[in-house]
């Protein structure tokens, strides 16, 4: 269920940006940017720009009755079929522009839900963007029924009208309910897999997206990872094996890409996908550094994590695209604003090996190792340990098995109250 119709391929757009005044210029010219890159990725073709400043936004309308009258010109003069606006619009501000514009009117959440549909592909992925679009849908269905009113005349149609509205309204908590049921034994079935992988180091990629996330792991990892040059280029959490410089085996997954103004209710619906970051040993945040806006950018993903609970975890920044930028001492000079960074290339192999031995170092720096030596009449609880922990040495002796293993902080009490006995 696409809040966009699949013409959208054909469709001719412009794009409205608000901002109060004092804005920075540019900042507001970086944001249409981004709309824009927006609207191209969900296949639209951007055909103008229009921005107001004000004090305020108008409650009705956002933007001012003389802006609202030259949009209007330019929609009938060059054939515009979908205005795009660059804040999120309330249900009465988005039915009324409609009426004025007499064309589609969406807001960038709505388009951000669109992209988000087109490209899921796994059953997760698809339950959890329904189930975004659908609570975003929930406070809009009245102005989804204003044909009746068109067709019919204003006597006797109210009724219907209204009655037809509760009555989706059901069916659309309904069927929210049904999808929140189905993500909750999506998580379960994820747990179990994360149980499963629980002894080799793990680590997330986070960052905003079209940073080069996917391109890393392709490196990395040596798979095969679908890239592509577009925002949210993939949604599904991937998760493959890739070798520490010291041999060891690892973990690293690849989670969907952040932006200014993500949907909260988007948010919320990829919270399990998400997960694999919260549950990683260690986060590795990937920004373009080539981008004029990449502080923004990197707040943005801070402020992302801190709203899905993932803070206290250690992280390893990293610079990605240096080979974009011609005056090389600036990466340099970074080391005054931002205490620890790898800068790196993905896309030509530059400096993978320091980021990898700084990923080794990271992750020995923040584990807790730990000695046990079970009898052989406790072999039952060797389970635990399998489970719970890391094995990193196995030795046999006479009056049981030595281990050595690390313990990652949220398991760490838990198996400490359990063998606090055969501690060595």
């Amino acid at each position: 269920m696409n809040l966009i119709e699949n013409e959208i391929k054909l469709e001719r757009a412009i794009a409205v940006g608000f901002f109060r005044k004092g804005f920075p210029r540019n900042i507001a010219r970086e944001h249409l940017d981004e709309l824009r890159f927006l609207a191209e990725t969900a296949g639209a073709v951007v055909i103008e720009e229009f921005t107001q400043e004000l004090e305020k936004p108008i409650v009705a309308t956002l933007i001012g009755s003389g802006k609202i009258e030259e949009i209007k010109f330019f929609i009938k003069e060059n054939n515009i079929t979908l205005v795009i606006f660059d804040e999120d619009l309330s249900p009465v501000q988005t039915r009324n522009l409609e009426k004025e514009f007499e064309v589609k009117v969406i807001d960038r959440s709505g388009l951000i839900l669109d992209i988000f549909a087109k490209r899921a592909k796994t059953i997760e992925a698809k339950t959890q963007v329904e189930l975004a679009q659908l609570q975003y849908l929930m406070p809009r269905l009245t102005r989804m029924w204003t044909h009746l009113s068109k067709q019919f005349g204003g006597i006797g149609t109210k009724g219907p009208g209204e009655t037809q509205i509760e009555s989706d309204r059901r069916m659309i908590k309904i069927k929210i309910q049904q999808l929140k049921n189905k993500l909750l034994e999506i998580d379960k079935q994820r747990e179990i897999q994360r149980k499963n992988r629980e002894q080799l180091p793990r680590f997330a990629l986070v960052g905003y997206t079209n940073s080069g996330k996917s391109t890393l792991m392709k490196l990395l990892t040596e798979s095969d990872v679908y890239i592509e040059n577009k925002l949210f280029a993939t949604l599904d959490t991937t998760v493959r094996q890739f070798t520490l410089p010291s041999g060891m085996k690892a973990l690293l997954s690849d989670t969907v890409g952040f932006i200014r103004k993500l949907p909260a209710n988007l948010v919320a619906s990829f919270r399990s996908t998400l997960a694999e970051a919260k549950y990683s040993d260690i986060l590795i945040h990937v920004v373009d550094i080539s981008n004029p806006f990449f502080r923004d950018h990197i707040l943005t993903v801070e402020e992302t994590l801190k709203s899905l609970n993932i803070i206290d975890k250690p992280l390893i920044l990293v610079f990605n695209k240096i080979d974009l930028i011609e005056e090389k001492f600036i990466i340099n000079e970074l080391k005054n604003e931002f205490k620890d960074y790898v800068p790196i290339s993905a896309k030509f192999s530059i400096n993978i090996t320091s980021l990898l031995q700084k990923m080794q170092d990271i992750y020995h720096q923040n584990s807790n190792f730990y000695k046990f030596l079970l009898p052989y009449d406790k072999m039952n609880l060797i389970q635990l340990i399998y489970q719970n922990c890391e094995l990193i040495e196995k030795y046999d002796k006479d009056i049981g098995i030595e281990l050595l293993v690390r313990i990652n902080q949220e398991n760490k009490d838990f198996i400490l109250n359990k063998l606090n006995t055969y501690l060595i």
